[in-house]
């Protein structure tokens, strides 16, 4: 046979037939009961078919090892997330030698260096948590299932393409036209019994829920979370879809939070018990219970006994002395959200104790954004959103004398970094400048002794917030008396926070 470096077998070049190139032979020469010769051997005999890796098979590290070889290609064996303006031909054909990934309707060259784009930026825009291309998921995990999925490729080009097309400013043409191809291919799969509820195929749905959240089409980015969270239903829960893709358990539900404003999932309780997102090994060995007399007490502060437990358990995973790993981080922070905003209303007879639970909600969940940092999508509209309530509630306990001052400086303060670059920036420093002159604190150290007895991560806040609250102490502008901030509603639940969040979203 003629040299060539066509992957299709014989027959279905023959014929002029897309060839899903398995092994030994193709599904059309195996329905046909035909020979099925190939002129060269198809990648994909040794990387997992869609269905396969449905089933826990993993992708081989060659496939790994070659992204990896284009990604060092330029770089001295490494890759920095800021190589975002690369040429599309600079060493594309390495991604794939023989074309194998899988068709779409732009010009090869185009695609190859949207290939390019996504695995050289948006993959760690992604996941920033981290940043080596051997180890970054969506580099080893998420790419290498592309390569095998049509529908996952075509989204995963469109995040590349919508990255470009935004930054040239010349229109979305191409991005469009992925959509278009995204969304058709997805439907061909969820008419397929042993396709629909793939790891590729949730994955694809929640990015395209994103996406169009982004675009502020946010009744359609529901119809795609709805559907993926049925898929995960199907699956028998999210800890049953971690066996197959920890990173598909992971994206789905952070992102469904993000693009709704609300937990779309349960967790786990406590113990471990449940289908839902998986606690923590860390967690699960909390007591509950404070053993550091230091800490506040938050039952002798009459606050909620539910959210008391949870920022109990939270104290001692931080407190820990084994530094946690920016997936550990990533998992309790998903966890810690799903459990902070899913707690009930409140409804104490007692507005003070009340509002200040309600307060420290907010807060514990706005400062576990801040630790945690931007993953996939970003979280500024919904981190907004805490403050505007937090902001809200926080009124009257700036008024009251009966406030322990360190749960006072600490609400502040989350709200302070948490405000930077928003409307609310400027009255949350007000505030922070007075209170800090009333109680007579005068430098950082001060004021970390306060933030140390409510709730502290020193590995992911310290240098944040120590830079916030130095640039408040030397300030010099003039400090407000405390007050409830003019033209705010005071809201009556947790709940408000979505309607919030879903009236002011914008895109991303």
């Amino acid at each position: 046979m003629p040299r060539t470096l066509r992957r299709s077998c014989a027959a279905c070049a023959k014929a002029k037939h897309g060839c899903d190139l398995r092994t030994p032979k193709c599904s059309r020469c195996l329905k046909r009961n035909s020979d099925c010769i190939y002129a060269n051997e198809p990648l994909t005999s040794t990387k997992a078919s869609i269905g396969d890796i449905g089933n826990g098979f993993h992708a081989p590290q060659r496939s790994k090892s070659r992204t990896a070889a284009v990604l060092s290609g330029r770089s001295g064996g490494r890759v920095s997330p800021e190589l975002s303006d690369l040429s599309p031909s600079l060493d594309a054909h390495l991604f794939d030698p023989f074309y194998s990934f899988p068709s779409t309707k732009l010009p090869l060259l185009r695609v190859q260096g949207l290939m390019q784009h996504f695995l050289s930026k948006i993959a760690f825009q992604y996941y920033p948590l981290d940043l080596n291309p051997s180890s970054n998921p969506f580099v080893t995990s998420w790419w290498p299932l592309a390569l095998t999925d049509p529908a996952l490729f075509h989204v995963t080009l469109q995040t590349a393409s919508l990255d470009d097309e935004l930054h040239a400013r010349k229109g979305f043409a191409q991005s469009e036209l992925l959509m278009k191809d995204s969304v058709s291919l997805l439907r061909h799969k969820i008419q397929d019994q042993s396709l629909a509820f793939r790891d590729a195929t949730m994955n694809a749905v929640v990015t395209l829920a994103a996406i169009e959240h982004g675009k502020g089409n946010l009744e359609v980015s529901k119809v795609h979370i709805d559907g993926v969270k049925r898929m995960v239903a199907v699956r028998g829960g999210l800890f049953k879809v971690k066996e197959t893709s920890p990173l598909t358990a992971r994206m789905v539900p952070w992102v469904s939070l993000l693009v709704t404003g609300m937990p779309q999932f349960e967790t786990q309780d406590d113990f471990g018990l449940g289908d839902g997102i998986s606690a923590l090994q860390q967690w699960k060995c909390g007591s509950g219970e404070s053993q550091e007399p230091k800490f506040l007490d938050f039952d002798a502060l009459g606050l909620d006994p539910d959210l008391g437990n949870l920022v109990t358990r939270l104290r001692s995973v931080f407190h820990d002395p084994l530094v946690l790993s920016a997936t550990d981080l990533h998992d309790l922070t998903c966890f810690a959200l799903h459990r902070l905003m899913n707690l009930p209303s409140l409804t104490s007879a007692d507005s003070r104790s009340s509002n200040a639970s309600t307060c420290l909600r907010y807060a514990v969940t706005a400062y576990m954004f801040i630790v945690h940092g931007p993953t996939y999508y970003s979280h500024l509209h919904l981190l907004n959103a805490l403050i505007i309530q937090l902001q809200c509630h926080i009124g009257p306990l700036l008024l009251s004398t009966e406030c322990e001052n360190s749960l006072l400086i600490w609400l502040l303060s989350v709200g302070v970094v948490a405000s930077t670059g928003t409307s609310e920036s400027l009255w949350f420093r007000t505030q922070a400048a007075a209170i800090s002159g009333a109680l007579g604190l005068q430098c950082w150290h001060d004021i970390e002794s306060h933030l140390k007895r409510v709730l502290w991560y020193e590995m992911r806040s310290k240098i944040l917030f120590e830079q916030t609250w130095e640039e408040i102490l030397t300030s010099a502008s003039p400090r407000q008396s405390l007050a409830t901030p003019e033209g705010h509603e005071q809201p009556q639940s947790f709940s408000n926070l979505q309607a919030k969040y879903t009236s002011e979203s914008s895109p991303l």
